[in-house]
């Protein structure tokens, strides 16, 4: 056996004992596939900040539209027109209202996903065959960040939030439809203060 061989054999063997690694997907990639997504139905657990558990069904439209059905509860988040509304069974008031700009969940409904831009993505690694990405906004890293996970072939399978105020809400996605049309109505914030 050459000196060659011998300083070939332990690089052959640990590419043989870990044959499952999966590579982190790329950054490209994942905007790719971000900007490809138009329309999505999902639905979805979300573990909230206190540990208590909500299902329900979500609508994506991007750009800029998403909409959170829970289920057993009347509480409903919009996202349209470059804000976000909650509306919550329990307060006797309107809803709760915010530019969607302060959400980082605005990076996955930006109607041009870029995570190659300068100080959006913190976190880029492999973990468990998935590919985790933490990204903010550049331009307003006080509005907390957004961690997301994606499987291979490219798929976001869940995300989570963590706000302003350092509350972190996990949202897990289920069987994803993708594609078709969602009526604009569904995520009118002005359509569901008039219904209620």
């Amino acid at each position: 056996m050459n000196i060659r061989s011998l300083a070939l054999a332990p690089a052959l063997i640990i590419g043989l004992a870990f044959p499952a690694m999966a590579e982190r997907i790329s950054l490209s990639e994942i905007s790719r596939y971000l900007n490809s997504l138009t329309t999505l139905t999902s639905e979805f657990t979300q573990v909230n900040p206190d540990g208590t558990v909500s299902t329900g069904t979500v609508y994506i439209q991007r750009p800029g539209r998403v909409r959170f059905e829970y289920d057993n509860d009347s509480t409903l988040v919009l996202a349209s027109g470059g804000n976000v509304a909650i509306f919550d069974s329990k307060s006797n008031g309107g809803p709760q209202q915010y530019p969607l700009s302060q959400t980082p969940l605005s990076i996955i409904l930006d109607a041009n996903v870029n995570l190659g831009r300068a100080n959006m993505v913190t976190g880029h690694s492999e973990q468990n065959n998935a590919t985790v990405v933490t990204a903010q906004d550049p331009e307003r890293p006080q509005n907390g960040n957004i961690q997301m996970v994606f499987s291979n072939p490219t798929e976001l399978r869940q995300w989570i939030v963590t706000d302003d105020s350092g509350q972190k809400t996990t949202v897990i996605l289920g069987e994803m439809s993708k594609g078709g049309s969602i009526p604009a109505s569904r995520f009118s914030i002005r359509s569901e203060l008039n219904r209620r």
